[in-house]
């Protein structure tokens, strides 16, 4: 797909219209914007904090999860609308049933385990510094497992998901 053709490609979000592929029009001075930065939701943290036991404990989200609730609703109501929202610093103290977790930033697929815990790392859609293509990753989570899957952006716009996945995506 050339940039051209990419220009043309739109995305729905809550009823707005969001030109996924905007990078030519964001390329020259338009005027002043604005950005949300919100950081460390670090999902666990205030009941450790609140025992006093940081190294343990965080096995609770409910406060963070109202307090980034109501950030995310108090966004949502500005207008005009801020132009991004970047997240920084630590989404989660404590890992009460996390079995993965995702990232990039590396430029390339790569990944390990500690202990239950699985870091998978997923190449660029942009630059790569490896010897993947461009892509992204498809993740399906069931009540029983979650399953992972790189797709070049060529094989996913042309095939879809495999059927494998679908099927666990027909399971109750």
């Amino acid at each position: 797909m050339s940039a051209a053709e990419a220009g043309g490609v739109f995305r729905r979000a809550r009823g707005r219209t969001l030109d996924a592929f905007s990078s030519e029009k964001e390329r020259e001075w338009k005027g002043p914007f604005y950005f949300i930065q919100g950081a460390d939701p670090q999902f666990g943290l205030m009941k450790a904090w609140s025992t006093g036991d940081c190294d343990s404990g965080g096995d609770e989200w409910k406060q963070e999860i109202r307090l980034t609730e109501q950030a995310v609703q108090a966004i949502s109501k500005l207008s005009p609308k801020p132009k991004f929202f970047v997240l920084c610093g630590d989404l989660v103290h404590a890992m009460p049933g996390i079995k993965a977790v995702f990232s990039g930033h590396y430029h390339r697929n790569a990944g390990g385990t500690y202990q239950d815990l699985d870091m998978v790392v997923s190449s660029a859609i942009g630059c790569q510094l490896g010897k993947d293509t461009h892509g992204l990753r498809v993740v399906v989570v069931t009540a029983e497992k979650l399953v992972h899957r790189y797709y070049s952006l060529d094989e996913l716009s042309e095939k879809g998901m495999e059927d494998d996945l679908m099927d666990l995506l027909k399971e109750k």
